[in-house]
């Protein structure tokens, strides 16, 4: 089955093209079938990517997923058309007001991992966010900096500053291959990691949380929060081949100090395209946690949070 999108969204082109099953809305509402509502609150600047980026992971599954763009209500992006946010994104404001309720939300990075959370200009609003998914959200998932402030704001665990960037592809070990969120996995994976900060395995152990992936070389990946019906990534399952290398090349173009992403390109010489040899893990991780809300989500939507 497919994921539903406005057939004017540029991920509906991209996705088309490259094999995924993409429906506009209104061939969406002719099937008799209740699609599972999943959003994504977007708080990178480049909106495009990370939109083509989530919506090729969980459009890849067998279920019809009506894919929901969310934004927050006063923050303005200023590498983002305004027509495109316009045509396509809702403020949280109006999405809470309206009482809706989603199957699944997904809660983006940012780049501001410097800043202390409340030093975030939508900070407060952040918070209602993460209160308003206790009784509105199934199932939320926090990525990198999206994660780490939900496990603040629900637990108090403080992310921590890195004397250096980690910046590269990192081993990872599968701590519980029981789990339903890594059904398939290998006994360890390739992530990309791209960040100045990270969470602390022991913190977050206390705190009551589940170790799923871990890195001896760069900490926990992901965790998950069963009280809060919550997942929580650090890295960056999504990331397109040449992610790292678009963030490495403009760095090198602004002569900042940035050393060369570990163990990504081939030979480790930069002039050489690096090989995607985390994708089939994504595919597994998103599609494990779409089945996941698939199983146990309530049919109507009404009664999540009830």
């Amino acid at each position: 089955m497919p994921i539903t999108l406005p057939e004017t969204l540029p991920a509906f082109d991209i996705l088309s093209k490259e094999g995924v099953m993409v429906m506009s809305p209104g061939r969406a509402a002719t099937q008799d079938i209740r699609p599972l509502r999943i959003g994504l609150l977007n708080l990178m600047p480049k909106k495009i990517q990370t939109e083509n980026q989530f919506a090729r992971l969980i459009g890849a599954t067998p279920l019809q997923i009506d894919f929901q763009l969310i934004r927050m209500t006063e923050h303005q992006t200023k590498n983002t058309a305004a027509e495109h946010m316009e045509a396509f994104y809702r403020p949280f404001a109006e999405v809470e007001a309206a009482g809706e309720r989603f199957d699944g939300l997904l809660i983006t990075g940012a780049p501001i991992e410097h800043l202390p959370f409340e030093e975030v200009t939508y900070w407060d609003e952040l918070r209602r966010v993460f209160d308003w998914t206790r009784t509105h959200v199934f199932s939320t998932f926090g990525v990198c900096w999206g994660g780490m402030a939900m496990a603040y704001h629900t637990h108090g665990i403080p992310k921590h500053l890195l004397p250096e960037k980690q910046f590269g592809l990192y081993r990872h070990e599968n701590c519980d291959p029981t789990s339903h969120y890594l059904r398939g996995f290998s006994d360890d994976c390739l992530v990309p990691v791209s960040r100045w900060t990270e969470m602390r395995r022991a913190e977050m152990e206390a705190a009551g949380l589940k170790m799923l992936l871990d890195s001896a070389e760069t900490g926990p990946c992901l965790v998950e929060d069963k009280a809060a019906r919550a997942l929580y990534v650090f890295n960056h399952f999504e990331y397109d081949s040449a992610t790292l290398k678009d963030e490495y090349d403009r760095d090198v173009a602004a002569g900042k100090p940035v050393t060369l992403p570990v163990n990504y390109y081939p030979e480790n010489d930069p002039t050489r395209m690096p090989k995607n040899r985390w994708r089939s893990h994504a595919h597994l991780l998103y599609g494990n946690w779409i089945n996941q809300i698939y199983q146990d989500t309530p049919y109507d939507l009404r009664d999540i949070g009830a």
